[in-house]
Parts: structure tokens; sequence; C-alpha cells
């Protein structure tokens, strides 16, 4: 008998999973017992904690089948004997194979079976065991925000500069699942595969990971990118983004961005055009009932200037609010050269006059910037001219008003980095003097571009309420003066009625 089982595990791996039937058609060696057609049912089998194994990490394979079994076998595709063979234990329906490291050796496809009887049984379905580690992990984002509109669609792009050729993409929680592209060569030299996914929906998280792994030893992947998770904006109204400090900000300076709403989000979430990061900071209670988040950047530097959108959510799902209006953090002091600031026809106006604010610069620059300190409104910002090889930008305020009294200061950039400046001119001091303004100033507004604005989008526009309450105290003065008039036209009726 022992001859023959030798003969048959040699044989099932070159033929399959035949023999054991032909095995079982009543060929019994010494034995009376007449065996009945056809083999035991094939086991199960699994891998505890999962099939795909951090490198080092242990793992147990488990094969299942009936109550009875005499011994299961484990095989390793390209292995010329069993890989491992275990009595099975109580109540004798299954055995426990355990790997106490998983190595690159260990990755590759499993199957088990086992012996009852005069007859093995069918060949389990194959197990796909996973190594991961043996590489760098690649990088993962998503193009061109990890923030998607509701019912939108994105791309996540899996790169690596270690030359993978295929690249698995999973996505976590309820919904598991996965995907594998070929790679391709990107222009920057590494290698990655564009995964296009949606369209996205609210109820349940959408994180993701992705791995490489090169063809010829497709069990063998790389660690684990870094998570990313896409946030589905638009179910709500949208908060505010402003920077306190003002827009522009010097290179090196302390920096915290604030978010707030006054619909009583939980949590804020901060996106940069462009970023792969999105830092999130739970909400606490600002001043006059609005919730707020801030997030400090700590010292500035070439990397943090940029546009700049902020969201809210409620509790821990995936679900956000529509993006605040987009806020442009500017960084001086990138461009070293200074330019000029001066005023024509000079620092000191009247109200309703014209003047110009001349900014220049010997040094080649397409772009000038002027702010005012303090002011809501963004940095005005004109293409340069170039004027015998000086360049310069004139801004015109006009007609000058009490508003335009202040401290102004013009910055040079180029158009490739438009959110990265010079140094700033020499501060510039516009003086308003005379009479009262025949004008009426411009009120400072917050202006919605610029991120100061308190309140939310959804927040409810009081005009018309207003109206209506002025067009309600119309009505209640116009009926006291008839009630007034009837009263008085009474009386003196009264007293005509007594004269008589």
């Amino acid at each position: 008998m022992s001859s023959i089982v030798t003969a048959w595990t040699i044989g099932r791996r070159r033929h399959g999973p035949t023999l054991p039937a032909l095995l079982c058609l009543g060929l019994s060696v010494g034995l009376r017992t007449q065996v009945q057609a056809g083999a035991p049912p094939k086991p199960t089998i699994w891998a505890e904690p999962g099939s795909v194994v951090p490198s080092g990490s242990p793992v147990t394979i488990w094969c299942q089948g009936p109550l009875g079994a005499q011994e299961f076998h484990l095989d390793k595709e390209g292995s010329s004997v069993p890989w491992d063979r275990q009595k099975p234990l109580e109540p004798g329906d299954k055995a426990k194979f355990s790997i106490p490291q998983m190595t690159e050796q260990h990755a590759g496809r499993y199957w088990c079976y086992y012996f009852r009887g005069n007859c093995w049984s069918e060949l389990s379905d194959r197990l796909e065991l996973v190594v991961t580690g043996s590489h760098g992990k690649p990088s993962l984002s998503a193009l061109p925000s990890p923030v998607v509109t509701l019912g939108g669609n994105v791309i996540l792009q899996c790169g690596s500069r270690q030359g993978f050729n295929r690249f698995l993409l999973t996505k976590e929680g309820e919904n598991k699942s996965s995907r594998t592209l070929d790679g391709q060569w990107s222009p920057d030299g590494q290698t990655q595969a564009l995964f296009p996914v949606g369209p996205v929906s609210p109820g349940h998280k959408w994180m993701f990971r992705c791995y490489g792994f090169n063809r010829d030893t497709p069990w063998v992947w790389s660690a684990p990118s870094d998570p990313l998770e896409l946030l589905v904006s638009g179910l709500s109204g949208k908060p505010s983004l402003l920077i306190p400090q003002g827009p522009v900000v010097t290179s090196g300076q302390n920096l915290t961005l604030q978010c707030r709403c006054d619909m009583g989000y939980a949590r804020f979430a901060l996106s940069k055009e462009g970023g792969r990061d999105l830092p999130q900071r739970p909400a606490w209670r600002a001043q006059g009932g609005l919730s707020q988040a801030d997030f400090p950047l700590g010292p500035v530097g070439t990397v943090h200037g940029g546009r700049y959108r902020c969201y809210g959510g409620h509790g821990l799902s995936s679900e956000w609010s529509a993006p605040s209006d987009p806020l442009e953090l500017l960084v001086a002091g990138w461009l070293r050269d200074r330019p000029s600031l001066s005023a024509r026809p000079g620092p000191s106006v009247a109200p309703g006059e014209n003047v110009t604010l001349l900014c220049q610069s010997g040094d080649w620059t397409d772009t000038f910037l002027l702010s005012q300190e303090g002011a809501a409104h963004r940095p005005l910002r004109l293409r340069a001219q170039d004027q015998g090889g000086r360049f310069q930008a004139e801004f015109s305020l006009s007609p000058v008003s009490s508003a335009h009294g202040g401290t102004y200061r013009c910055y040079r950039t180029l158009s490739t980095e438009p959110h990265l400046l010079s140094r700033p001119s020499e501060p510039l001091e516009l003086q308003v003097s005379g009479a009262a303004d025949s004008i009426s100033p411009p009120q400072n507004k917050p202006d919605p571009k610029s991120g100061d604005s308190d309140l939310c989008a959804l927040t409810p526009d009081y005009t018309v309420q207003n109206l209506i309450r002025m067009g309600f105290a119309g009505s209640v003065l116009v009926l006291l003066g008839v009630l007034l008039y009837q009263a008085r036209h009474d009386r003196e009726r009264s007293q005509d009625t007594a004269w008589n």
C-alpha cells in the first residue's frame, strides 16, 4: 500500500487530481473491502491572519476536511516533495501548518489534501501566499486632488523608482477589492500605473494602498504605500479659510491657517492644490459660536506657497462639506533683489484726486504685486512692462478715498512661480488729507476670495428679512399716525358740539 501511495503522490504532481478517483475505483491491495467509486471531497484551505503577510511575520495555513481524515498534506508549487504533513487536530477534521517567519521562499501557491480510509482526497483550491516588504514602498497620490466632488471621478497614481513592472491597488474597509495594472515608464524616470476610481459616493470610507512587484515574482511585493483616503465633498455648506497674518508671509515666519464655520462641524481638513497630504484637525468652539480648527504650518518655506481650501466634516465618515473659497498664500523673500515703490504725483493727496503707485526693478521680472497693510482684499497683480531694460508696473488708485490711505509695499515675482515673491520694497505711506470725502469710501467688507468671511456659505441672507421688518415698522407708524389723526379729529368734533 505504501508503494502505491508514494507512486500516487508523485503522479498527482504530474497529472493533477485525476489519480485519486482511479485509486478509489476498487483498487485495494491486501484488503477485501471494496472502496466505493469517487475520491473524498476536497478540503478547504486558508491563511491566518491573511494571505498577504509582511516579511518576518508569522502566518498559519489551515486545511480542513471531513471528520475521520488520517493525515493532511500541504504542497507548494515548484516543490518535488510534500511541503509539510500533519496529523489532524481534535476533533479530527483539520490540520495546522505554521510558518514562524514569512520570507520570499515561503511566498507562492499552495494546496492541501488528506488521506481517509483507502483514498486520498481531491486537491483543495489554490492559496496564494504573498510576502510584502521585500522592496521599498511606492508612492500613492490622487490626480488632481484627493478631494472629490460627490459623484466625481479621480485617478490614483502609484509610482516607484525601483523599476516595478506591475502595480496593485487595494481598497480597504468594508468593500475590499483590488486591481492590478502593468507599470509604465513616466517622464520623471519612475514606473507607475494610473488607476481610475469613481464615481465616488457617500456612506463608506474610500481608503487605498498600493504595492509594486515584478511579473517573474508575482507573490513578492513591495512594502505598502502610505494610505490615501479620498474625501467626498459637496454634502453641506462650505466653511471659510483665512490667514490671520495676511496673504503675504515672509519666509521663515511661523504661519497658522484657520478654517471656521457656524454649522457646528466636528472636524476640518486642509487641502493644498497639487499637494498629497490632507491634514485634519478636530474643531473647537471659537468666539461667536463658530466651530474652528487651526492648521499650524510652522516656519514658512517655498513649499508652502500655493492655493489652499478647507472642508468641514461631521463624525468619522469620508463625507465632507463643499470646499471653502480658495485662499492664496504668497511667500516673500524667495527673490532677494527688492523692487522700489514710489507715488505720482506724490504720497500726499486729497480725496477725489488721482494717484499712481509705481513699482520698478532693474532685475528681470514679469509680474509685480502691490499690497496694502491691513487690507482685506488680495494684493493687486500686474504684468511688468519693459522700459529700456527697467521693468515696472503702474497701479492706479483713482479716485482716491480715505480707504486708500495706509502703508503699501510691492513685490516682484515670476509667472513660473506665482506664489513665491521677492523681498518687499521699502514701505510707502500714502496720506489722504483734506476735507471729508464727497465720495463714499468703500466698505471694508470681507472678501470671499481672501477667506475672510466668518460665516458658512449657507448662512441665511438677512437682507430680505430686514426689508420685511422695516416695511412692518413703517406700516405700524402709518397706522399710529392714522389713529392719532382720528383721535384728534374726534376731539375737535366733540369740542365743536359742546360750543354749539
